[in-house]
């Protein structure tokens, strides 16, 4: 009866630690896993919508791509902290314009949004 005893709890107690062990490598390598994500843009402090009309032609563009080993916009790279966060300047063109935002990690996963904008230049009077 002892034996069994301490047989369930051997077996119990090697049962838990397995479990932790896995359950501690999943969390750690989440974002290996599910790779690069490109979150929080935002356009001079507001989040950006569908086919958005702007009234200023220098805009601010930032977010996070954690994980990133690069990230481009519209095609030129652009500098990353350690956290993932960019903040980057660019000007429109009158009219149409599309913004691009591309991330690639170091094993070749991407992520990638593009925004429609809409910037129209008010003429004096």
């Amino acid at each position: 009866m002892q034996n069994n005893v301490k047989k369930i709890l051997k077996t119990a107690v090697f049962s838990v630690f397995f479990i932790f062990i896995i359950v501690y490598a999943f969390f750690r390598s989440y974002n290996l896993i599910f790779g690069i994500k490109i979150k929080n843009v935002t356009i001079n402090g507001n989040e950006i919508k569908e086919s958005a009309k702007i009234e200023n032609e220098v805009l601010k563009i930032t977010g996070n791509a954690k994980n990133a080993l690069n990230l481009t916009l519209n095609g030129r790279e652009i500098s990353i902290d350690q956290k993932g966060n960019f903040d980057e300047t660019i000007i429109l063109l009158s009219g149409y314009n599309i913004v691009n935002i591309e991330a690639v990690d170091k094993f070749g996963n991407k992520d990638e949004k593009n925004y429609q904008l809409i910037f129209k230049e008010e003429v004096a009077p």
